[in-house]
């Protein structure tokens, strides 16, 4: 019988996020707006081999999902043989295998990552105005990612899910058109409350715009039906328009809707930590231990003990929060 992870607050632990890398050719001003940053030693990275290692050992703990996160993921050289490596864990137990991109590499390589074995796709979008996105993400390259939503369409990478980072002052007022995106596309859009995870630290909670305010402005516009309100470890509310027409709304909303009672996340980084949980201030170190010649039993182990430190919730709406030492470049989303 297969093992299964479960935290001290009898959280089952079911999805691991990987990131495969800490480079990125975006500079989004939530994540990276500060030049270049501090890139791992090459030596301190895990290889394919060593990823390939740990996630069979999470898939016989009883992961089901695992995401590639980044950085951005497709800066890592040849990714297509690591998800070829991963997709044949999905003869163990592995139900799904997805990837998260800022889209810039995939017009050309959607369907080689197609048929490597990838089964999903989440591109990141912060706004449809080329000026607002050259300055959320310093670069002005939103055709190519819009070319790169095709790209995905077209070679299968379905259900495609569009994520943009919602900033008051920033790309709040494109609420509703995201949504007229959504339906004429066919995709799922998600918009994501602005987290406390920038380099520079300059989060302001009064940038913050609430899952309940997105809701209204796409409702006034584009009226809902909830589609999970009892959404279990989903980390979205997600909605379909009432008039039937295609694509799909979900609001994530850690800040002023925390989802943490329902968490079934574990965050492995390109560096080789344990992470158990996005704003986590202590990591753990697979990569010493795997590299120490532990036996796969230790490994197991050692994994299952720092599950059982998993954090009851994140503290962002405490006085004393800690933002985490490490930005989401880092951390992979």
């Amino acid at each position: 019988m297969k093992k299964l992870l479960q935290d001290s607050y009898d959280r089952a632990i079911r999805d691991l996020r990987v990131s495969l890398t800490d480079r990125c050719n975006f500079r989004c001003f939530y994540c990276l707006p500060h030049g270049e940053p501090p890139i791992a030693p090459k030596e301190q990275m895990l290889s394919y081999e060593e990823i390939e290692y740990a996630c069979d050992i999470f898939v016989e703990l009883g992961i089901q999902k695992i995401r590639l996160t980044g950085g951005e993921p497709m800066m890592r050289r040849d990714i297509e043989t690591i998800i070829q490596k991963l997709a044949k864990l999905k003869a163990r137990g592995l139900e799904d295998l997805a990837l998260t991109t800022n889209g810039y590499f995939l017009p050309g390589r959607a369907r080689s990552l197609q048929e490597a074995g990838l089964d999903r796709i989440t591109i990141s979008l912060d706004s449809l105005k080329r000026d607002v996105f050259r300055r959320m993400t310093g670069v002005d390259v939103l055709e190519r990612v819009l070319e790169g939503i095709t790209a995905a369409k077209e070679a299968g990478l379905r259900p495609i899910k569009i994520n943009a980072v919602i900033v008051r002052g920033h790309n709040d007022d494109e609420v509703a058109d995201f949504a007229a995106f959504a339906r004429e596309h066919d995709v799922g859009m998600r918009f994501i409350e602005f987290m406390p995870l920038d380099s520079g630290h300059e989060w302001n909670r009064k940038q913050v715009v609430s899952g309940r305010e997105i809701r209204e402005r796409i409702n006034e516009r584009f009226p809902l039906i909830p589609l999970n309100l009892a959404r279990g470890s989903e980390t979205a509310s997600r909605f379909r328009f009432a008039d039937g027409a295609p694509g799909e709304i979900g609001i994530i909303a850690p800040v002023t809707e925390p989802f943490c009672g329902a968490c079934s996340r574990i965050r492995l980084t390109a560096d080789g930590q344990l992470r158990t949980c996005l704003f986590s201030t202590v990591e753990h170190s697979l990569r010493d231990v795997i590299r120490s010649g532990t036996s796969r039993a230790g490994i197991i182990t050692y994994i299952e003990d720092v599950v059982l430190k998993k954090e009851p919730r994140h503290y962002i709406n405490d006085p004393g929060f800690i933002t985490p030492a490490r930005t989401m470049s880092f951390i992979g989303g």
